[in-house]
C-alpha cells in the first residue's frame, strides 16, 4: 500500500461520510507524513515498506490503548480504539498463525544452530528479515525464548 492509495482510501472516505474510517486515514497519513520528514526531511518519500511499518506502528499503539484502557475499565475509550484497529488492518498484509510462526522459529534455530538464550540475537535477526510485516514480532520473540529456555 503506498501514500497516494491511502491519500484515495480518504477521498473515498469522506465522499462515504464515514467519518471514523476518514478519521483514522487522516491520522495514519500524518503519521506518515511524521515518518517522512523523520527520515530524510520535506524531499523524502515514504516507500511501501516505510508505509507498512507506520500502519504496524500506529496498530501497536492501538493494541496498546485497548490493554490500557480495559485495565482502567474505560469500556468505551478501549472500543474506539478497537474499531480503529480493526480499519488499520485493512491495510496490513495478512499475519500469520501461531501455528505457522512456530514452524519458521523452529526452522531458523535450527539454521543457525542456536541453543542458548545467548543466541537468541542472531535468531531474532534472522527472523525479522523472514517475518517483517507478516507476523506480530511480539509474539515470535516469545516463542524465540520459549524454544530457547526449554
Amino acid at each position: 500500500m503506498t501514500k497516494d492509495e491511502l491519500q484515495g482510501k480518504l477521498k473515498e472516505s469522506m465522499l462515504a461520510k464515514d467519518e471514523l474510517k476518514t478519521s483514522v486515514l487522516r491520522m495514519l497519513l500524518s503519521a506518515i507524513n511524521y515518518y517522512e520528514i523523520q527520515k530524510g526531511g520535506a524531499g523524502y518519500s515514504a516507500t511501501e515498506e516505510d508505509v507498512l511499518s507506520v500502519i504496524q506502528s500506529q496498530a501497536k499503539q492501538r493494541r496498546d490503548s485497548i490493554t490500557e484502557y480495559e485495565k482502567a475499565q474505560r469500556q468505551d475509550l478501549a472500543d474506539k480504539e478497537k474499531k480503529e484497529l480493526e480499519i488499520l488492518q485493512e491495510y496490513l498484509p495478512e499475519q500469520m498463525g501461531e501455528e505457522e510462526i512456530q514452524k519458521v522459529v523452529e526452522q531458523i534455530i535450527n539454521e543457525v544452530g542456536a541453543s542458548a538464550m545467548q543466541d537468541m540475537g542472531k535468531v531474532m535477526g534472522a527472523l525479522n528479515a523472514k517475518l517483517k510485516g507478516k507476523a506480530d514480532m511480539g509474539l515470535v520473540s516469545k516463542l524465540v525464548s520459549e524454544k530457547l529456555t526449554s
